[in-house]
């Protein structure tokens, strides 16, 4: 699940998409999610796309690497090179021409696999000790994931925990907004399980953000009274 807001101040506020697909029909999908400067995701998506059209003279691309760990090498490689170049021929700006980057998806032939992508252009796989991974504002919807996420959820279940996650990642960080993409992978399947665009309007999104503020305060109410200590005569 991504967000779609990118700001440059408090007065200038777009939207933006930050998740992109590449698929070959029963042979290889791949989900890429961006975090960090625009200028330079939409400089890598825009080179990673190019070369899926012109592979015959650009190789490797992201249709044509063997595996998922090829594939992440690509896009380290590839954002690392937009950085630097961004960084030397760039004009002065206060903001840093920086990403993240998370790459998902499967090759035929192998399992589905996880990886994020550092500014520097090196990545770290996702494991059992490290599920999954976030990018961008993560400190307001991480304590949610890191309390209630199991690698045995289904579907219904992490979309449902994602959309909480996000929920009070929204109510505290004005750079993160809606609209919210959300896709999700089966091994094997090589094409999106499910695909969608949860808008300001979505009814379930609101339903789901309400009845978590409630049950929080009704939680709260339940705790222990809390004990202030007392000075007291010697």
């Amino acid at each position: 699940m991504s967000d779609t807001r990118t700001n440059a101040g408090i007065d200038n506020v777009s939207v933006f998409r930050k998740m992109f697909t590449w698929s070959v029909p029963g042979e290889r999908f791949i989900t890429i999610l961006t975090a960090g400067n625009l200028a330079t995701t939409q400089a890598l998506i825009s080179l990673l796309e190019e070369r899926t059209r012109t592979s015959a003279d650009r190789d490797p691309e992201l249709l044509s690497v063997p595996t998922m760990f090829q594939a992440a090498y690509l896009v380290g490689e590839t954002l690392k090179s937009v950085i630097q170049s961004q960084s030397l021929t760039g004009q002065e700006a206060d903001s840093k021409f920086g990403a993240t980057i998370i790459i998902g998806g499967q090759v035929k032939g192998s399992e589905p696999r996880l990886f994020m992508v550092y500014p520097e252009g090196n990545f770290v796989e996702a494991g059992e000790e490290t599920p999954f991974f976030q990018i961008g504002e993560t400190k307001y919807g991480r304590p949610i994931l890191l309390r209630a996420f199991s690698k045995d959820m289904s579907f219904n279940d992490a979309a449902k925990l994602l959309c909480v996650s996000f929920d009070s990642t929204l109510k505290a960080n004005l750079s993160v907004g809606m609209p919210l993409d959300l896709l999700t992978y089966e091994a094997d399947d090589f094409a999106p399980r499910h695909q969608m665009r949860l808008d300001a309007d979505n009814q379930y999104f609101a339903t789901t953000s309400n009845i978590w503020r409630d049950a929080l305060q009704n939680a709260l109410e339940q705790l222990p009274e809390f004990a202030f200590e007392t000075d007291t005569d010697d």
